[in-house]
């Protein structure tokens, strides 16, 4: 299973966030659409970073109640880590565990085409041998012939 396969299934959509808008902003935006992480987009559209609930976590242990009014530029991770819509499924789990990341932005030429989550792969692979175990009992019992 690939990533496409992933992207096919859900909305296109992916919301973003400028970097000079705060993370009180941030986190409203998050609770409304209940996800995880926003892409960070600069003036010219261009995915610059990514902003997660825990970056805003970790940065309210630092600054406590100064927390809404500190910028998204200033607390995104812009160490993107991204993939293919051409990529193994499985590959993506592996990179999520030892990058320790929930959220993959998906690039083809340098463009944005889609977000995958952590959730979204676990889906995607929990299908997947739900499949193949249905057609290994199907087999078993003599249903192919």
């Amino acid at each position: 299973m690939k990533v496409q396969d992933i992207l096919q299934k859900k909305s296109a959509n992916v919301l973003m966030i400028h970097p000079q808008q705060t993370l009180y902003e941030a986190s409203k935006i998050l609770a409304e659409h209940n996800i995880g992480a926003l892409l960070v987009e600069d003036d010219a559209h261009e995915v610059v970073g990514i902003l997660s609930e825990r970056d805003i976590v970790r940065e309210l242990a630092k600054v406590g109640d100064r927390i809404a009014s500190v910028r998204v530029g200033e607390v995104m991770t812009t160490d993107l880590v991204t993939v293919l819509p051409e990529d193994e499924v499985a590959d993506l789990s592996v990179t999520m565990t030892h990058k320790r990341i929930r959220h993959l932005p998906v690039m083809v030429d340098g463009k944005l085409v889609g977000i995958v989550s952590i959730g979204d792969v676990v889906k995607a692979q929990l299908e997947y041998y739900e499949g193949e175990s249905q057609y290994l009992q199907t087999y078993i019992a003599g249903g192919y012939t």
